[in-house]
């Protein structure tokens, strides 16, 4: 296949500003030199008994969506276990806290050739299950040489990315053929992705909506309120670059009628954090961090929450959250966690990762759109003013969250039906070439 030649080519060209690359992650601790050999297809461990399903997702998100796919087969299969293979080392060191017994974390190789075939051949997975749209050419087509069925799961293929790949049929195809089922996240993103070639699609549902509430400390939980009191307050969840910024001048313009507002900051990237509290800072803004452990006082001002894994316990203490990525052409975070939590959720204008779900969000009264920051302002004012009509919507909330959480189900039954899992959801073992 030329695509696949020339992919190689370019591979094996770039190679020595690759290894610089990879030296400096290695610098910046965004590789895990204890582990790097793993990234290299090399085995990091010996292969479990049994039969085995390899789980890819890209970095944070795509693992935690797995999480709920996860328990539900090994808790019908004793005989079972799962390899989760992402390339941060922010997931996986998350993956260690929060996956079962029977499964583990492996990095997976960057996409040379002949890596992860290593991989295959070592730990021969019966299934693999790739989440979301980050396609690795090498990896892909190793796994389709091997004849391991490999299944996309929450396919997602956004209006650049569908543009783009229109004008290069020659390479989206061939990769997507790798792939025995194509699951889109939505129907939309199920007719691009057989628009583009995928031989066999489907829909189930966002597959993150089935995602669990994060696990948190009962008694953290209970110090923060403490800490924090009859204090009103809002949150702004996995925000980007310049909402901070939006949210320190909300809060400078909210503080004219709410004194002793609190503010709760909650990075979508953690390692922004000194840039942050710099800006905060030079705002006249006193702040807390918590991943120094200060705690909220009196006059904190600005709650900057720069850790990971832990929204469970942070969208409790708010009554109203904001979810970042919106108010930027990014493309929006879920905002499922804080309504399955019952609160009053706004959300930016550029949430078009999850048209779908706002949608009917909107059509439910379960979330509030806003056009701009000055709007989510005036949101914050008046819901801080009128507690119980943000009770009314993080009601709504809840019970629209409840109801999307039903996607587990149907995603289980279709695996099912299409013969990747028994009923006891053993996986088929289908010969080698």
């Amino acid at each position: 296949m030329i695509f696949l030649r020339l992919y190689q080519i370019c591979w094996i060209l770039l190679s020595p500003f690759l290894a610089l690359l990879f030296l400096v992650r290695w610098v910046k601790g965004k590789e895990d030199h204890r582990r790097f050999k793993e990234r290299l297809g090399i085995p990091g461990c010996s292969r479990p008994e049994g039969r085995l399903i390899w789980m890819h997702g890209a970095s944070v998100g795509e693992c935690l969506s797995m999480l709920p796919l996860i328990h539900k087969l090994l808790d019908e299969d004793e005989d079972l276990h799962i390899m989760v293979t992402s390339g941060t080392v922010t997931s996986a060191n998350l993956m260690k806290k929060r996956l079962p017994e029977r499964a583990f974390h492996h990095y997976f190789p960057i996409d040379f050739s002949g890596f992860t075939a290593r991989l295959i051949r070592h730990f021969k997975p019966d299934a693999v299950f790739w989440f979301e749209s980050e396609f690795w050419p090498n990896a892909l087509f190793a796994f389709k040489k091997a004849n391991v069925p490999l299944i996309l799961l929450n396919g997602r293929i956004s209006d650049k990315s569908f543009k783009r790949w229109k004008r290069l049929p020659f390479i989206i195809k061939p990769m997507l053929s790798c792939f025995s089922l194509s699951l889109g996240q939505s129907l939309e993103n199920e007719e691009r992705l057989k628009k583009l070639g995928s031989p066999a699609t489907a829909c189930v549902g966002n597959i993150k909506c089935a995602a669990p509430a994060s696990p948190y400390s009962e008694k953290e939980l209970s110090a923060l309120k403490h800490q924090i009191g009859d204090r009103p307050c809002w949150c702004g969840a996995s925000t980007h670059n310049n909402e901070e910024e939006m949210m320190a001048d909300i809060h400078l313009h909210l503080i004219n009628d709410f004194s002793n507002l609190l503010t709760i900051c909650v990075p979508r990237h953690p390692d922004r954090a000194d840039e942050l509290e710099v800006m905060f800072r030079k705002k006249g803004l006193r702040l807390a961090r918590r991943s120094r452990g200060e705690k909220i006082k009196a006059d904190t001002q600005i709650y900057l929450a720069d850790t990971i894994g832990e929204m469970g316990l942070l969208y409790q203490l708010a009554p109203l959250v904001f979810v970042g990525g919106s108010l930027i052409k990014f493309g929006g975070q879920n905002m499922l966690e804080p309504m399955y939590w019952g609160k009053a959720v706004f959300v930016g204008p550029y949430a078009f990762n999850f048209r779908v779900f706002m949608s009917e969000g909107k059509k439910q009264k379960a979330l509030k759109e806003v056009p701009n920051a000055p709007a989510l302002q005036e949101q914050i004012r008046y819901f801080l003013m009128h507690p119980a009509e943000a009770q009314k919507i993080g009601k709504r909330a809840h019970e629209m969250a409840i109801s999307e959480m039903a996607v587990l189900d149907r995603l289980y039954a279709l695996l099912q039906q299409k013969g990747f899992i028994y009923e006891n959801t053993k996986v088929l073992g289908q010969k080698r070439k």
